[in-house]
């Protein structure tokens, strides 16, 4: 008899608003990152005041609700005209697995289509590389990290393009 594999939970994907409590889009962020990398500067600072480092600076912050328990996020940070940088996404790690970082990266995809961006780019680490495989398989591409604006995380390895 197969194993029966348990149906992903329904869930729900919803745009944190400036005023927003942002508690669950730092403490499920700090989880990876303090589980492969350490925290940075830069990662204190966005996570510390995501409202004024991404969301008043024209960014947006993705959040996934289970249950109406927040379980996932991601953000989306304007970079230059038109460009935006794919940033903390993040998804518990009880979940992981299940096509939740998948729906949440398409919904992030199509709502950076919507405003006009003209490119996605991010920086990832070949440790996580669950997560290098999904931004391939939905349409990023490796390139020369020279070609991408600046990242500001010493961990980062791997980098990726969209064109929109």
């Amino acid at each position: 008899m197969a194993d029966i594999v348990p149906a992903p939970p329904a869930i729900e994907i919803r745009p944190l608003l400036p005023g927003d409590d942002a508690t669950a889009f730092r403490t499920l962020n700090e989880e990876w990152i303090t589980r492969h990398f350490t925290l940075e500067a830069k990662d204190i600072e966005t996570l510390g005041d995501p409202e004024n480092s991404i969301l008043r600076k024209g960014g947006y912050i993705f959040m996934v609700y289970a249950d109406g328990k927040p379980v996932g996020c991601v953000a989306l940070m304007p970079m230059s005209s038109g460009v935006y940088e794919l940033s903390k996404m993040a998804i518990s790690p009880h979940l992981r697995g299940q096509g939740i970082g998948r729906r949440l990266l398409e919904h992030a995809i199509a709502q950076v289509r919507l405003i006009g961006a003209k490119s996605l780019f991010l920086g990832s680490n070949t440790k996580l590389s669950n997560a290098v495989h999904l931004y391939e398989s939905v349409g990023f591409r490796h390139v020369p990290p020279e070609t991408l604006p600046p990242m500001h995380y010493t961990r980062a390895n791997v980098f990726m393009e969209m064109t929109l």
